[in-house]
């Protein structure tokens, strides 16, 4: 498995329901809503980086309200 952590910057005041759809992406084992520079972390546990790119690049981005992300490969 590869874990990865994807931070969302989101426009203002869909936080809620941004990370219900980031919730809702195949691979994402949670997603949360939290306080700083960004918005939201999503944990992502798939089977292989390509995936890991797959979820960030193809799914999350895609994600009406998004605005920036963030892929942060776990090496542990």
């Amino acid at each position: 498995m590869v874990r990865a952590y994807v931070t969302v910057k989101a426009h203002t005041g869909d936080a809620d329901r941004i990370r219900d759809d980031i919730a809702a992406v195949e691979g994402v084992e949670r997603a949360h809503i939290v306080a700083g520079d960004i918005d939201l972390i999503a944990v992502v546990d798939v089977d292989s980086p390509a995936a890991v790119k797959d979820v960030a690049a193809t799914h999350v981005q895609n994600i009406d309200g998004v605005a920036d992300t963030q892929t942060y490969i776990a090496m542990e």
